[in-house]
């Protein structure tokens, strides 16, 4: 399995119907606790439970989607989010995967430093900081206390680890596994002794371009009159800045500091070539800002978070690094420069929109990153970053279905693209339809369950179920251009659905688009499956375009022609 088949890695409103609100907003909050109570067998309400707000969501027509986490005596309760849907204070239901309510025990029997050891069997030594351990609920299978232990380190290829085993606290068995990303602290926080130096008088300004992807483009600065520079500082999208690395020689090699802010003279950035380090920042500056205004745009959302603020995009993360990724932890986004000999930066334009989509699931939904949920959480972001690539439209990086496209360089036996939406099993590893049950070991493997719970099959292939789900469902079983008769794929509609519906219609990009974050924002929460996402686009459809209407009828259709019923 190639580190390239993997790129694209995790470390981690009005819209259409409705727009989100802060969590805060005392109204709602307290009658979804309310309606907590009153409907215990919905909730899995306990005496014992406590919830925390991670979102307010109110539809034009009052509707109020509350999400909570859920603790239980005072602890963590992995896998216990929720979502109370209700209007005008009366309940309508649920989105939850917690299977009944939490009565147990709580005091372990094995100590947290046995939960330490039995975990760093696993990981091994290479980690970089003293390991961690506090007690949690683990309730997404049968409910267990476990401890959460944390091991941070490196891969091979120098992208972070944030790896926390779940331990059981009876028996110290390890129940499961989840990788993210390990980082530090962001520039300006890291102030040693003495005061800090004052802020900077920081204007608006717009500079100039050249990129390695996106052509000549303007772009977002800020004059910082204290100072006498421009900074790749953007003020009307939160502050989003871009820093340089240094391939490893500026912030400590890794996550810590993030880097050195980009800075310029005369407000004109790069050449269009590596040979200027400000090319490739140009390229993330545009990714930041299309993103931000794709979600603000489609969806009333501001930033990732939701909350106005903007992020920190690292380039030239390394050496020959092949990959980018998006750490929740710092906020902020690294890209690698490629080897140089395969591959180039990783700043297209899609790979900074799916990036960013991790943090606005993390955000939301909260997808776990294994498993089925893990599939779904590479899909939004495949999904997501694709539509913030039709979005921008822009004719240096023409739209399509593809990702990671622009990546390659034209050598011999490169592939054309990372994944491809339309027909996922093109890269030869991903799926195009849910596994029918005919091997129940694959079964397993694919859905991360029975042997292979903990593990099986990586998040960036079982994506391809939903990502063809999502093709077929705004493009209908239309074969793109150049990938049909007397192509090297010579597809046809029936080789795009998994059930011989070749007449299959597609409902539109816009309208798919809405269907599938409405489902993520209100109706999806951290251990969503596939058979669940079908429930939540369905529920989501329907308050969007009606009940039995030809969009909410083409979700069913095209769920069905990727075998998820």
């Amino acid at each position: 399995m190639s580190s390239l088949a993997k790129a694209l890695s995790v470390a981690i409103l009005m819209g259409t119907a409705g727009q989100a609100a802060a969590v805060d907003n005392g109204g709602p909050i307290d009658r979804a606790l309310s309606a907590i109570r009153a409907n215990p067998v919905a909730t899995r309400w306990s005496t014992y439970d406590g919830f925390a707000t991670r979102g307010v969501t109110i539809d034009r027509n009052g509707t109020e989607h509350v999400r909570f986490a859920r603790s239980y005596k005072g602890l963590p309760v992995i896998g216990g989010d929720l979502v109370v849907h209700s209007r005008a204070g009366t309940f309508k239901s649920a989105s939850l995967m917690q299977a009944a309510p939490l009565n147990l025990a709580t005091t372990p029997t094995i100590t947290a430093d046995k939960a330490i050891t039995n975990a760093g069997a696993q990981f091994g030594t290479s980690f970089d900081s003293v390991p961690s351990a506090r007690l949690v609920v683990f309730a997404r299978k049968t409910p267990t206390l476990a401890y959460d232990v944390l091991y941070t380190g490196s891969a091979k290829d120098g992208t972070p680890i944030r790896m926390h085993y779940y331990v059981n606290a009876t028996s110290g068995a390890i129940i499961t596994k989840e990788d993210a990303v390990q980082t530090g602290t962001p520039p300006g926080t890291g102030y040693g002794t003495g005061n800090p130096p004052a802020d900077p008088v920081l204007t608006p300004a717009i500079g100039t371009g050249r990129s390695l992807y996106a052509g000549v483009v303007p772009i977002d600065t800020a004059w910082n009159a204290t100072r006498r520079y421009y900074e790749m500082k953007d003020p009307t999208r939160g502050n989003t800045n871009i820093t340089d690395m240094g391939n490893g020689f500026r912030g400590g090699g890794g996550l810590l500091g993030l880097g050195t802010l980009m800075v310029d003279g005369d407000n004109k950035w790069g050449s269009g070539a590596n040979t200027d380090r400000a090319s490739a920042a140009v390229d993330a500056a545009y990714g930041f800002a299309k993103t931000w205004d794709f979600y603000k745009n489609e969806f009333g959302r501001l930033g990732i978070a939701g909350d106005g603020k903007g992020a920190t995009g690292a380039v030239h993360y390394l050496t020959s690094y092949n990959n980018a990724f998006w750490s929740n932890d710092c906020f902020c986004m690294a890209f690698g420069d490629g080897d140089g000999k395969k591959t180039r930066a990783f700043v297209a334009i899609d790979v900074m929109g799916h990036e960013m989509t991790h943090g606005v699931t993390a955000a939301t939904a909260g997808l776990i990153y294994q498993g089925e949920s893990g599939g779904l959480n590479e899909a939004t972001s495949d999904i997501l970053g694709t539509m913030v690539e039709h979005f921008a439209n822009n004719p240096s990086q023409p739209p399509n279905y593809l990702i990671g496209e622009a990546l390659f360089l034209p050598v011999a036996g490169n592939p054309p693209a990372l994944r491809y939406m339309f027909k996922p099993s093109i890269d030869t590893i991903s799926d195009d339809c849910f596994p029918d049950g005919s091997d129940p070991t694959y079964l397993e493997f694919f859905t991360g369950t029975g042997t292979y719970a903990g593990g099986g099959k990586d998040p960036h292939y079982t994506s391809g179920v939903a990502n063809h789900f999502f093709y077929l469902l705004a493009e209908g079983a239309v074969v793109p251009t150049g990938f049909g008769a007397g192509s090297q794929w010579n597809l046809t509609p029936n080789d795009l659905v998994c059930n011989g519906n070749v007449s299959l219609a597609g409902v539109g990009r816009e309208a798919a688009t809405q269907i599938w974050y409405r489902a993520l924002t209100v109706y999806m929460t951290s251990a969503t499956t596939y058979a669940n996402a079908r429930a939540a686009t369905m529920s989501a459809a329907a308050d969007l375009y009606g009940v039995g209407s030809a969009q909410q009828n083409a979700v069913a259709a095209t769920w069905d022609a990727v075998r998820v019923h």
